[in-house]
This record gives C-alpha cells, structure tokens and sequence, in this order.
C-alpha cells in the first residue's frame, strides 16, 4: 500500500489516543472512506480478511486456530473482520492474554450478520467512527477557524473561503472519497460515488443479512432519502415516495432504512432536548442525512451543473455537507452534533455539544441573504434555553457558503465551511 500520498486525517490522532488506552481498536465506517489506509499507517503488520485468495484458509484457519490469523508484529490490522466474526472473540481472548495495549487494529464497513453472537469488548476494545474526508482533511479548507478555540472561548475570527460556488456544487457531487478526492480528472472524481451507489444497492445489501434485497428497491429508498435529506421526513413519506413505483410496507421501509445505517450509508441527526424557559414542545424527530452527501446526489443522478440551477436542492445537500464536517470536527473534540426544532418553528440545524457539557449552536445557509435571519433565529434560541440546566452557548455560529469569516457586533459568528476545521 503507498502511504506517500497519504492524506492526514482527524481520525489518525483519535486511533493514536485509542491505542493508548485499549487493547484492540475497532475503526467502523463506510467503504471506501479511508479505513485502511489510517489503519495500515499505524500498524506493523496485517490481515486482509477480505482478501479472495486466502479467504477460505483465512476462514477455517478463524476457525481452528485463529492465535496463527493474530500472530504479527503489533499494532496487527486485521481488515474487514466482520468477514468472520469468530475473530472478534479471538481478539478479545488475545488482550485479555497479553495484558497490553495497542495490540490490535480492526476495520469493518458493515455490521455483522444478524444471529451473529459476539461476546462484550468492554474494556479490551475501543471504536473510531470514520467518515469521508472533510474540506479540512481534503485540503479544501483553510482551517483558519478552529472549533476547539471557538469552545475555548475566542472572540476574533478571520479567514477567507477559497472555494466558489462552483467549486462548491463540484464538491458536494464528489463526496470526500479519499479516490475520488485524489483523483485528477473531475469526470472520474464523480463516478466515484455513482459507483458506490451501485454497489450498495447490487451487493452490500446482501452482506448483511444473507437475503436477497430487491436492488431497484434500493434505489428507490437511496433517492426517497435523498429528496428529503436535511429534513425531518418520517417513514410515511419515504413510503409514499417508494410506493408510487414499488407497492411496500412501513415495516419494509423501517428494514431497508435499518440496513443502511448497519453499512453506514444513512446517519440520520438526532433531537437535542433542553431544558426551556417556556412550554414549548420540543420536536424530537431525527433529521434524514447521509454519511457524505454525494450518496444522495448520486442516488438522484445530480450533476454540479444540475445543483447551480437548483439552490433550493443546492442548499439542502450544503447542509448535508456541513453536517458531515461538523460531526467530524466535533469527535476530535469530545463532542457530537444533534439538531433543534420546537412546535413554533424556531429551530437550529446544529447544535454541537461537548462531553463535558459545552454546547454551541448553529445555522447553515449557504448564500448571503439569509444571514441576518439565522443570526436572529440563534439569538432566539440562546433566549429560550433554560441556561441554569445546561449553561450558555459557548458561541453561535451561521456557516456559510460565503467567502469571509468574521465576527458580528451582536456575537454571532459568520463561517465560511471552507474556513473551518476542528
């Protein structure tokens, strides 16, 4: 594997820190974001499970005697276990044997099989949850804002977004593919994600339960979903959508869907639930979103030609795309990323929140015009929030498609996405 034009990523400093303190690390994501490669950089030997060569021997030898499959120089990466689930115990006996850290690396883009039993890894195993690249790790953004000194409380900001509008709908299309981000040539770039639609509708389905999945279903869930990404859709509206071409259950539905976050396709937002000064009901709804926002554009067949004609779509996948990077920048924080809306319409399409209690919110829009009613719909919610239960924001921010970071006289911080980094 070449290793010399290897990208640095957010999750290379998280698996450093998860070596350290557990004795085998589980790296989960989807295919093809990079989970090898951020594996093989740390570790001095390897396994590839999935390699069609040696699988058969590979498997029995799970089997019979999987101590030889574990025998390596350490850190061992053994890529795509889950191919036999029999060495997750077998890693757990191993660090429980050894009584040391940072024996083992495993990768996995799929949940095993259902029926699978697999005993706990408390305290033998830790997990780093990988997505596609960020603007930041694609070297796309400037990095001028940091989200770590934002929570420490900066009161500046300045930088400058370099990527235009264009650039932008190019991006969105492309996904943070670690191929497709490398690649040189813009058609090939974009066929990086219309591939990885495909095979998730023809193959990983099958890999998760062993059944066989109706692959024009697929895709009529994959573009149900992507039609209503950004948005708090239930399940009667993917039905109906789905319906209108293959008659179908809610249940089947609710299953499709289920399959999808176990191969790290969907990664819906949850509802953050404060404590408020008023009565107001809080919506609690997930909000649709994908693992990388170039699955549902190229679920719908959507060109960065096509989104420049269509900001009404052009935004809702911007705030895909910045949901991504901010669950990114988030993690290597301590942190995580919900969404708000209460019945008075008064919403914020990210709240950030720390494990040690910190939060922040902010808004996404990806023109200019809007600014001034997102600032305003912030201050709002900083107004509603019963402070004396979870303390003050630590900032609010609008992140924008604009080209200037800075920060407003009433607070409220104005970022471009491709100013920010973690």
């Amino acid at each position: 594997m070449d290793l010399a034009n290897y990208y640095p990523r957010i999750a290379d400093r998280l698996l450093d820190l998860q070596l350290q303190a557990a004795g085998a690390v589980l790296i989960e994501g989807p295919k093809w974001c990079g989970k090898t490669f951020t594996g093989r950089a740390k570790a001095n030997s390897v396994l590839y499970m999935h390699d069609t060569d040696n699988l058969t021997n590979n498997r029995l030898l799970a089997q019979t005697q999987p101590s030889l499959l574990l025998s390596g120089e350490t850190p061992r990466l053994i890529d795509e276990w889950q191919e036999t689930p029999v060495l997750w115990d077998a890693v757990r006996f191993a660090v429980d044997q050894r009584g040391q850290m940072g024996q083992f690396i495993l990768t996995g883009s799929a949940v095993p099989q259902d029926g699978t039993t697999l005993h706990t890894g408390t305290g033998r195993f830790a997990r780093v949850l990988m997505r596609p690249m960020s603007l930041y790790e694609s070297q796309e953004s400037s990095g001028e804002v940091s989200l770590k000194a934002l929570f420490d409380g900066a009161k500046t900001i300045a930088g400058t977004n370099h990527i235009t509008i264009e650039q932008m709908a190019f991006v969105l299309c492309r996904g943070g593919w670690p191929a497709a981000v490398t690649q040189r040539s813009e058609k090939v770039a974009l066929q990086t994600a219309r591939n990885y639609v495909r095979e998730v509708a023809e193959q990983d389905f099958q890999r998760i339960d062993g059944s066989e999945k109706n692959p024009d279903r697929v895709r009529l869930v994959l573009q149900s979903l992507a039609r209503n990404v950004s948005t708090m859709a239930n399940l009667q509206t993917i039905k109906s959508d789905v319906e209108a071409h293959d008659p179908v259950s809610e249940k089947t539905i609710a299953n499709y869907i289920n399959a999808l976050r176990r191969i790290f396709v969907v990664e819906d937002v949850p509802a953050w639930q404060p404590s408020l000064r008023s009565k107001t009901a809080i919506r609690t709804s997930h909000k649709r979103q994908f693992v990388d926002p170039s699955i549902g554009l190229a679920a719908l067949r959507a060109t960065p030609d096509g989104l420049l004609k269509d900001f009404n779509t052009f935004g809702f996948f911007f705030e895909s795309l910045c949901t991504r990077d901010m669950r990114i920048y988030a993690e290597a924080n301590d942190g995580a990323i919900y969404h708000y809306r209460d019945r008075s319409g008064l919403e914020s399409d990210l709240i950030i929140r720390l494990y040690d209690g910190r939060w922040a919110a902010a808004e996404v829009k990806l023109g200019s015009k809007d600014i001034e009613e997102a600032a305003q719909h912030l201050l709002a919610l900083r107004n509603k929030i019963n402070t004396d239960k979870v303390g003050e924001p630590a900032f609010l921010m609008v992140i924008t498609g604009g080209q200037y970071a800075f920060r407003r006289e009433d607070g409220v911080f104005i970022v471009p996405i491709g100013c920010l980094r973690d």
